[in-house]
């Protein structure tokens, strides 16, 4: 379970103004650290839940198998099942006839070698296929063990996801009556974030300590991309969604990508590792950027030190500023 320990707000019998915006900022403390908890467990739930679904796969996969060996064993039996009535209805003497048939010893011994070969090619063949649908099933039954314990993570993703919106959902609540006091700190905070970022970029110096050097990408920029995201701004967030009407992060890049032929697994993490890594001074319209540690969020660079990404629960696709962000770790070309 993703456990937070939240103080209680302290409560002011005559609020100065001062006292109020404190009040204020402490319960965006306590809901920004919900935020990225509900986040985290929403990409694990979407890891659970692609290992769920390969699984899945398998097993389909596996069972069409078992079909197919289970249609050449019927037919095998049918052919022997046929063969033993027909000696049945004529006898032994039609074998012997045609042993004693045999003009010389030699097409005699070739005919009797010709018989025994092709009883023991059949036997080996049903053996063969035996084994083989025995192995089947036992894969089968392997892989339904797997196919449960990868439901039960799935549960438990989703029911500790649950719980952390729940909580969120009660600290949203007690914001009521904050909230201009609210956004007059996230004003001052982003204006003064935006004036750190410009500073820094007209100093030619990184904003970013996480950030690694790579060489520079063989890949070209996909940079039409970003003009597809922008058609998404306003779309709400809402976890382990894909679109079109609604995303999660990674759901959101993951629908982007999708649209120019790229495909993309639907986890933040899983994502960081499906191109070339590109240094923050290289990065280029159409690069994904990503956040948090472990990587928990990622985004589509738009330029201008800025980048579009599907923020949180509560929240709508929207451009941010990318030098806002102090748990930037990366980028990636796909």
């Amino acid at each position: 379970m993703f456990i937070l320990t939240l103080g209680a707000v302290p409560a002011y019998a005559n609020p100065t103004t001062a006292d109020k915006r404190e009040q204020a900022r402490a319960v965006k403390q306590q809901v920004d650290a919900l935020d990225r908890e509900v986040e985290i467990a929403a990409e694990a739930f979407n890891e659970a839940r692609a290992a769920h679904e390969a699984l899945t796969v398998e097993i389909a996969a596996t069972q069409a198998l078992i079909a197919e060996q289970n249609e050449i064993i019927a037919s095998l039996q049918d052919s022997l099942e046929a063969r033993a009535a027909s000696m049945y209805r004529t006898g032994p003497f039609s074998f012997i006839e045609v042993l004693l048939g045999a003009r010389d010893f030699e097409q005699f011994a070739a005919t009797w070698d010709f018989l025994r070969t092709l009883n023991e090619r059949e036997a080996a063949n049903i053996e063969a296929l035996a084994a083989a649908r025995a192995e089947a099933q036992a894969a089968e039954e392997r892989l339904a063990v797997k196919q449960a314990e990868a439901k039960t993570a799935l549960d438990q993703m989703a029911s500790n996801k649950a719980a952390v919106e729940q909580r969120l959902a009660e600290r949203k609540r007690m914001l009521a009556g904050l909230e201009e006091e609210i956004a007059r700190i996230e004003a001052a905070e982003r204006a003064r974030a935006e004036a750190a970022a410009r500073a820094a970029i007209s100093r030619s110096t990184p904003v970013v300590a996480n950030d690694r050097e790579f060489p520079p990408p063989t890949r070209a920029p996909r940079t039409e991309v970003v003009n597809i995201a922008k058609r998404y701004l306003g779309a709400p967030y809402r976890w382990g969604a894909s679109g079109p009407n609604a995303f999660d992060c990674s759901g959101f890049t993951m629908f982007v990508y999708r649209q120019v032929g790229v495909s993309l697994p639907h986890s933040s993490r899983a994502q960081y590792g499906a191109g070339e890594r590109v240094s923050r001074a290289n990065l280029q319209p159409g690069d994904l950027v990503f956040f948090g540690s472990p990587i928990h969020h990622v985004g589509i660079y738009v330029g201008g030190g800025s980048y579009i990404h599907s923020p949180r629960t509560g929240d709508v696709v929207k451009i941010a500023s990318l030098g806002s962000r102090r748990d930037y770790v990366g980028a990636v070309r796909p």
